[in-house]
């Protein structure tokens, strides 16, 4: 039974689009890095499907995922450099007090002995502030369902999240799209996420650690089945 359960299965394995294959155009959202530069384009295809372009602009990396095996909590996440922060305002508050103190003062402000020092304190206050900007980050991530690992993540600065929005919104309405188009038998949902797993490892989008890892999980998770689901290879 179990072998032609296995056999069934091979046979109705879904095929992937290839980046660029796709028969129809849902969405589409281009995000780029200046200061990494770094790009970002997705696009929602054939219902099921995101197709990304990812990296530097000479050295891209282009792979298309299946939506039934993502979890449908986005990665939308802000990092905020609490501690640059507070250094270039504390920076930016004595080089007031330089510029304030040398205004105050009866003799030209080109001639005073603080001039040095205010123009230290200024251009130290630019240096954190850019050092400040270039860490205050937004990141969006895609996750696997039951393997746990990530299959996308792209870190812009400040404003990615709010120009992604409307994509964003629309991808999570086609994750739940995918999920009603999965397998019926949760078993054959779990063979299915391992292939697509494999399949990502092949195409150098997870690493051979990251693969594994993955697979441990989904076993571990569903240790009553586990046996059965070693013995489907992709």
């Amino acid at each position: 039974m179990q072998t032609t359960e296995h056999i069934l299965l091979e046979s109705d394995v879904r095929e992937v689009p290839e980046p660029g294959g796709a028969r129809k155009l849902h969405a589409a959202l281009r995000c780029h890095s200046g200061l990494r530069r770094r790009t970002l384009e997705l696009a929602l295809i054939d219902y099921y499907y995101l197709e990304v372009r990812t990296g530097r602009a000479n050295a891209p990396r282009e792979y298309v995922l299946d939506l039934r095996f993502i979890h449908h909590a986005l990665g939308l996440t802000r990092h905020i450099p609490w501690r640059s922060l507070a250094i270039t305002l504390a920076l930016a508050t004595l080089a007031g007090l330089c510029a304030w103190r040398i205004g105050s003062s009866a003799s030209p402000w080109w001639q005073h002995d603080w001039l040095p020092v205010c123009t230290a304190m200024f251009l130290a206050t630019a240096g954190a502030g850019v050092i400040c900007a270039c860490r205050l980050t937004e990141t969006l991530a895609l996750y696997s369902v039951h393997g746990g690992v990530t299959v996308l993540e792209y870190t812009g600065g400040l404003g990615t999240l709010r120009m992604a929005q409307p994509f964003v919104r629309k991808l999570a309405a086609h994750i739940r799209l995918a999920r009603a188009a999965r397998r019926a038998s949760k078993g054959q949902h779990l063979r299915d996420e391992m292939r697509e797993h494999f399949r990502l490892k092949e195409a150098g989008v997870l690493s051979e650690k990251q693969y594994e890892a993955s697979k441990m999980r989904i076993l571990v998770h569903h240790a009553p089945g586990a046996h059965t689901l070693a013995s489907a290879k992709p």
